[in-house]
């Protein structure tokens, strides 16, 4: 990110970072929203702190704020002022009630699901053809827990936690360059994308949510094993 920001500086551009998954994540400059002109924020379901759908942008300054607000609703300032051709880019009260409320209990979740994170570790250190992700405890948010599989055996222990009610995700699979619409594109060629790829055919998200018991994580475990 610094070499961006100098890059940036030099040209005299603007950067906006895709944070979609990166709310409570700290590198060793703080939060890691703080950087760049903004940051753009995904508070969708799935993610660790969501507003069931919707999201956040992240700014610096009071009149960039209201640039943003004015251009989420319509360019609308008053009922009489338009400043902007805006679109309809609000979130509703209802969502935003949610995550005011999710809010209150942030820390307790990251708490728990360090402890979840850890007890995934510790019950597959020695399980053969299983590698975790190793993520810096002081930038984890806990938001998943990916496992990397041969992948040859990749899609079969998929298959056997489905049947056992276990519903893991393989992301992000297939690659968004394989989808139709962008296959035939020269920057989605399989050449491009060596690493992409084998991690496509190789990684399992475990679930991992604040209230997973620990029953639950050693079962997923002992069905791994």
């Amino acid at each position: 990110m610094a070499r961006i920001e100098e890059i940036a500086d030099n040209y005299n551009l603007k950067v906006i970072y895709d944070a979609a998954h990166a709310f409570g994540v700290k590198d060793n400059d703080g939060g890691l929203l703080n950087h760049g002109d903004l940051s753009v924020l995904s508070c969708h379901a799935t993610k660790m702190f969501n507003t069931f759908e919707g999201g956040a942008i992240i700014c610096p300054d009071e009149k960039t704020k209201h640039r943003i607000d004015h251009l989420k609703n319509f360019g609308f300032v008053d009922e009489v002022t338009v400043v902007a051709a805006g679109i309809n880019g609000k979130m509703s009260e209802i969502n935003a009630a949610f995550g005011l409320l999710q809010l209150k209990g942030i820390d307790d979740a990251l708490a728990k699901r360090k402890i979840i994170d850890a007890r995934y570790r510790e019950g597959l250190k020695n399980v053969t053809g299983i590698r975790c992700a190793n993520v810096g405890e002081h930038v984890a948010n806990y938001a998943y827990f990916p496992i990397f599989v041969n992948a040859q055996n990749r899609d079969l222990l998929y298959e056997k936690l489905k049947a056992n009610g276990i519903f893991a995700r393989r992301y992000f699979y297939p690659l968004i360059s394989d989808f139709t619409m962008y296959r035939s594109l020269p920057s989605a060629a399989q050449s491009n994308l060596p690493v992409a790829r084998k991690i496509s055919h190789e990684v399992i998200c475990l679930p991992l949510y604040p209230n997973l018991e620990n029953e639950e994580i050693d079962f997923i475990v002992s069905l791994i094993a």
